[in-house]
Order: C-alpha cells, then sequence, then structure tokens
C-alpha cells in the first residue's frame, strides 16, 4: 500500500485558470519548504515545463489511453515517491476527454483516487456558480470533489455571495479566490501557453507564490490531500541495463515536445541520451548510433533553423550511411524540404530528407488520440505494429513525389477515420506521432536494437563513426 498526499486540479472548462493555480500552488507550497511532485492529466509538453521550473522535479503526464491505467498508476507511485505532496494538474474540463471520456480528469481521478479541486471561473455569475459546482459534484458519484477555487471574482462582496451559496447549497467547501489578475497571465501562442524554455526570465514564479499564499488556504488544502486512500498497485521490477549505445535527441527552443518518462524508457534499456540543438549547434554530436526529433516550434524558428545548413548536411549524412533516425511532428516538419508560413506567403528550406512541404494553417488542423498501424517496417516495429498515441497540429504536410513512402495507417480513436500518416525511408521515420515509450515499450526495444545493430556495424567497418 502507498500512502501518497495528493490532490487533482481541475477545471470546469478549457481556459478556466487551472494551469495558473495549480503551477501557483505547486510553488507555494514549495516555497514552504515541501517537496512537491507535479504531474499533468493527458498527452502535453508545455504545461509540465512550467511544473518543473517551480518545484524542482520533473513533472510527469499520466494518460490512460497511450500508457495504460496499469502503467500510469506505476508511474505516479514511482514519481511521487520522496515528495511530501503530489498536484495533479487536470486537462480542459473535468469529465472532458476522447471518445466515452476516455483520458479524462475524471478517468484518473477514479484511477488514483484522488481528491479534487475544482477550479470555477465566476465571471458574471453568484448562485448560479452554486448549481454548477453542484452538477459535477454529483455527475459521478464515484468521484470526490473535496474543495473549490473561485477564479476572476470580481470583489470581495462577490466572493462572498459565491462561498456561501456553493458551501450552505451543495456542502464543498471554498479554498480561496483569485479576482482577475493580469500579472498572474502567462503568455500564448496557437499551442496554448509558450513553452518555459522560452520564458525562463521574470519574477512571475515568485509573485505567483506569493500570490497563491495570500488567496488560498494552503492549510486546509493540505489536509484534504491527507486524506487520499492509499493505493495498493503492484509494482514491476525493472532491471537497469548497461549502457549500449549514445542517442543524439534535439533539444533546444524549437525542439522542446518529449515526455520525461517515454526519454526514461529509453535510459532504463541502456541508452546514453545525448543533446543537442538543430539551432546552434554546426553538427551532430560524435560517436552516436541513433537521432531522435522530437515536437516543438521548429516553425517559429524557421529562419535559424534554415540557416544552419552544417547540421542540415550532417543529418543528411548520418540518413545517408543508414543511421536511424526518429522524427515526431515537429522533428518531421524540420525534415521536410520546405515550411511556408500562416499566409503561405513565405517558405525556408530545411533538411529534405522527407519529401514533403510543410504549410502552416490558420486553424488547428486535428486533434486527438490515434492508434498507428506501420504499413511497412520502421525502426519502432514491423509491419502490421500498432502504436498508440496523440496528433496535435497546425500545419499540413503535402507530399512532393508522387510515390511517397507512406509509413502509417493512423485510425482517430474519436471518430474512427483511416488515413496515411507520416514517412519511412530505410532506417528513417518521421510522422506527427506523438507517442510515449513507456506505453509502448516494445517499440523502444526495437528502436534501440536496430540502433545499436547499426552503430556495431558501423565500428566493425570503419573503427566508429563520428559525423566528420
Amino acid at each position: 500500500m502507498y500512502h501518497i498526499p495528493r490532490l487533482i486540479i481541475a477545471g470546469t472548462h478549457s481556459g478556466v485558470g487551472k494551469t495558473t493555480i495549480a503551477t501557483g500552488i505547486m510553488s507555494a507550497l514549495t516555497a514552504r519548504g515541501l517537496k512537491v511532485q507535479g504531474f499533468k492529466t493527458g498527452p502535453d509538453y508545455i504545461d509540465p515545463g512550467y511544473h518543473t521550473l517551480v518545484t524542482g522535479r520533473p513533472s510527469r503526464n499520466l494518460d490512460e489511453f497511450m500508457l495504460t491505467p496499469v502503467i500510469a498508476q506505476e508511474l505516479f507511485i514511482k514519481a511521487a515517491q520522496g515528495a511530501d505532496i503530489a498536484i495533479v494538474e487536470g486537462v480542459m474540463g473535468l469529465f472532458d476527454g476522447g471518445s466515452g471520456g476516455v483520458g479524462s480528469t475524471a478517468n484518473l481521478a477514479k484511477l488514483l483516487q484522488t481528491p479534487i479541486i475544482l477550479v470555477v471561473d465566476v465571471r458574471a455569475m453568484a448562485d448560479s456558480a452554486a448549481a454548477l459546482v453542484y452538477g459535477f459534484k454529483h455527475f459521478d458519484p464515484l468521484l470526490n470533489i473535496a474543495g473549490v477555487i473561485l477564479n476572476r471574482v470580481g470583489s470581495e462582496r462577490h466572493f462572498k455571495m459565491v462561498r456561501d451559496a456553493v458551501e450552505c447549497k451543495v456542502g464543498v467547501p471554498v479554498l480561496g479566490h483569485l479576482t482577475k489578475d493580469t500579472t498572474l497571465s502567462m503568455p500564448e501562442r496557437h499551442l496554448g501557453l509558450l513553452p518555459v524554455e522560452e520564458n525562463m526570465s521574470g519574477t512571475w514564479p515568485t509573485v505567483l507564490a506569493q500570490k497563491i499564499e495570500a488567496a488560498l488556504n494552503l492549510d486546509q488544502l493540505l489536509t484534504l490531500a491527507q486524506t487520499s486512500t492509499p493505493l495498493d498497485v503492484r509494482m514491476t521490477t525493472v532491471q537497469a541495463c548497461a549502457k549500449t549505445v549514445r542517442i543524439a535527441v534535439a533539444r533546444d527552443e524549437a525542439f522542446t515536445f518529449y515526455y520525461h518518462d517515454s526519454l526514461a524508457v529509453l535510459e532504463s534499456l541502456g541508452a546514453e541520451l545525448v543533446p543537442f540543438s538543430p539551432l546552434r549547434d554546426r553538427k551532430l554530436p560524435q560517436n552516436i548510433g541513433g537521432i531522435i526529433f522530437g515536437g516543438g516550434f521548429p516553425e517559429m524558428f524557421r529562419d535559424k533553423l534554415a540557416n544552419n545548413e552544417t547540421m542540415h548536411e550532417s543529418i543528411r549524412a548520418a540518413h545517408q550511411s543508414g543511421m536511424p533516425i526518429y522524427a515526431e511532428c515537429g522533428g518531421l516538419i524540420y525534415l521536410c524540404r520546405e515550411i511556408t508560413d500562416y499566409n503561405g506567403e513565405s517558405k525556408a528550406t530545411l533538411v529534405g530528407l522527407v519529401p514533403a512541404i510543410c504549410r502552416m494553417q490558420q486553424k488547428l488542423v486535428t486533434v486527438g488520440y490515434i492508434e498507428a498501424e506501420a504499413c511497412q517496417d520502421t525502426i519502432l516495429g514491423f509491419a502490421g505494429t500498432k502504436i498508440r498515441g496523440h496528433e496535435f497540429h497546425f500545419s499540413l504536410m503535402t507530399p512532393e513525389d508522387t510515390a511517397f513512402s507512406w509509413a502509417f495507417n493512423f485510425n482517430k480513436i474519436r471518430d474512427g477515420s483511416i488515413y496515411a500518416g507520416g514517412y519511412c525511408d530505410g532506417n528513417l521515420l518521421a510522422s506527427y506521432l506523438h507517442c510515449h515509450f513507456a506505453g509502448n515499450p516494445e517499440t523502444a526495444v526495437f528502436f534501440l536494437k536496430i540502433c545499436i545493430t547499426w552503430y556495431e556495424d558501423q565500428n566493425r567497418g570503419n573503427g566508429g563513426h563520428d559525423e566528420k
């Protein structure tokens, strides 16, 4: 049995302020000297970066679809070891998710048996806020909505009106309130918040912690966290492996979308992950057996990426030699021939390994869970291999070659639609798929075996590959 004090910070809908409040609670509790472990519900890369910044501990993603419920429980328990409290930020509204609510905050709350603190935006609302909370409380009797935080309150009188209505008519304690405050706002762009890698300056984490400390009853919040039911989960034992191969991982402002536990799977299998910057480095790291390009915002740095031609040459040489290269979403864009801007007026030349053009769109192209089935052998598995993952992008990839080598058939879980996705050319695999190796461990093993085999072949052939 694992007793982990924990809370889920959920919202009634997207945009209610739960990221600011959840991050602020983590920051304020850390400022008190507590060890706080942050988590994010669902496939999100940006919010966990802010959790990590304010707590000093890597935030983890918990997703019942990409990970499976059992793996999500295990990762939660492992990450929370040594922490005084775990704070889980929800996704969208409490009950929102994929088809049938899969991946919702509500499902995760039941899986982890965790009390919920509901954030309610009460602009232009008084007693109606109590009716809203009443509906959320009774919609699913298996959930424990243990407290409420009121956001965007108009005045002290407004707060008292709403608080009294919620506590008297619903019986749920109100833990405090925040007024509309532009100093707490986090900068946004098309995929959500600005990544923390581009927003490290400023004193907003300290200001946020101070305001949350003053606005909320954190002592009561800590008491509610202690009421969490102990978790009875059978943990699996993982045998650590000796280092087997070095894998270069693109990490800079343009490539930031990585799940901490996904990369940890590769490390547990023996990979040494070597970060490099496609923005600033002139060539790939030496003595590597493979390359990973995660997602991110290459479109925001396209000119600088385009101008780093020596890096392009280094990547093309690696591909020519057969080095395994795996790219997701932003990585796919970077490996295409060109990218156009949101107006379709200007373009930039990129690496060119994928014979296609990526065109940025004015609105979201697609979002949601997918199951990708390989339609040919790839570096993640043989033809027929199925990988669970997620899509979320504002760009469209248009193949330029008539004989385009599609990698997958994507099955969109929400509506069952099936369409071609990704590109495969020998040991190159690039697509819009975001996968989590913890939920697809066999693909991680397959990928590393190919990297090891390729590197050993290179060693036997020329004494080592150093990308000269």
